[in-house]
């Protein structure tokens, strides 16, 4: 349930690896945002279509189900436009021309100023 007393900019961190994912959501809290996680882009867009308070996703590019990350990239910006995106990936390198407009990519390992500027950027 969401907190209804919290003002704080909502990210959904999408990562398959779960300690990954627990260092983003620590990254992104230490940055003074609120999580949420999801291990896959079928539970974000889940995620998604319950909820109206995210303001960024924040999604690996390599992650299991019937989408990878720049798949859920481009579904989130088709059905949810004002939400940003941020894709982040150690394997592989992603261009611009790879992400929905505005999209941002974070090469892993990235440290936690990396993602506090680029979430401030986005949600500014």
């Amino acid at each position: 349930m969401p907190d209804l007393l919290s003002k704080r900019p909502v990210v959904l961190v999408v990562e398959d690896e779960p300690l990954l994912r627990m260092n983003a959501v620590d990254i992104v809290e230490e940055a003074g945002f609120e999580v949420i996680e999801a291990g896959n882009a079928d539970d974000a867009i889940a995620i998604l279509e319950s909820r109206n308070d995210i303001r960024v996703v924040f999604t690996d590019v390599q992650i299991p189900g019937s989408m990878d990350g720049l798949k859920l990239a481009r579904a989130v910006r088709g059905r949810w436009p004002p939400i940003q995106i941020i894709a982040t990936s150690g394997r592989v390198k992603v261009s611009g021309a790879d992400l929905p407009d505005g999209g941002q990519f974070l090469a892993k390992p990235y440290t936690p100023s990396q993602v506090a500027r680029v979430l401030i950027q986005l949600i500014s």
